[in-house]
């Protein structure tokens, strides 16, 4: 399982960006952050010719689908959807990681059960200036 933001484990942050030009404020290699929408789908599309490394935040199984084909490297969800989410990343063999947003430690434990790939805190989201 990775660990994104947690206290104890060293890990590269994820850029939130809102814009192209937002891209030229973060270090070269970033891992970028986006919600994915339809308003959202240039810049996408700009991160995916451009073989950026990104993570959409996603609110339903087909935004998942749809993530997994415009490249993302990880697909990023709330606790209630991670299950599904992951059932469907492991039926089509996603090579995208499954994340859900966690804040409380308390709740680790559950995911690692439940078998999702991956848990990203709060704190391994950093807001760009756009």
């Amino acid at each position: 399982m990775l660990l994104f933001g947690h206290p104890y484990i060293d890990f590269e942050p994820f850029y939130h960006i809102e814009e192209i030009d937002a891209i030229e404020q973060t270090p070269p290699n970033s891992q970028l952050f986006i919600r994915f929408s339809k308003e959202n789908l240039d810049i996408i599309r700009h991160m995916q010719s451009n073989g950026l490394r990104f993570a959409l935040e996603v609110s339903d199984v087909t935004e998942a689908v749809l993530a997994y084909n415009l490249d993302a490297r990880y697909i990023i969800v709330n606790a209630e959807l991670a299950r599904s989410v992951q059932d469907v990343a492991e039926n089509y063999l996603f090579d995208a990681k499954v994340l859900c947003r966690m804040s409380r430690e308390s709740d680790l434990t559950e995911k690692i059960i439940e078998g999702i790939d991956g848990i990203i805190y709060p704190q391994a989201i950093i807001k760009t200036n756009n």
